[in-house]
C-alpha cells in the first residue's frame, strides 16, 4: 500500500547513503554499550533490540524507499 510510511518503516529516502544506514546503527549499538557498562540492563535491551532491528532492516532487508 502506498502513501505514508509507518512507525517502524525505516526503509525511507532519507537512510538511501549507506553511510547514513552505518552511522544509525553505530550509534544505537554504542548506546547500547554504554548502558550495559553502566548497568542499566533494561536500556541496554531497548538499544540493543533497535540496534538489531536497524541492522536487519538496513542490510538484510534492504529495497530501499517505495517511492523510488
Amino acid at each position: 500500500m502506498a502513501g505514508k510510511p509507518g512507525f517502524l518503516d525505516v526503509q525511507v529516502p532519507m537512510f538511501v547513503p549507506l553511510w547514513r544506514r552505518v552511522l544509525a546503527v553505530v550509534v544505537f549499538a554504542g548506546w547500547t554499550v554504554m548502558e550495559v557498562v553502566n548497568g542499566a540492563w533494561g536500556w541496554a535491551a531497548l538499544f540493543g533490540g533497535s540496534a538489531a532491528y536497524l541492522a536487519h532492516q538496513f542490510f538484510i532487508a534492504w529495497e530501499g524507499p517505495a517511492g523510488d
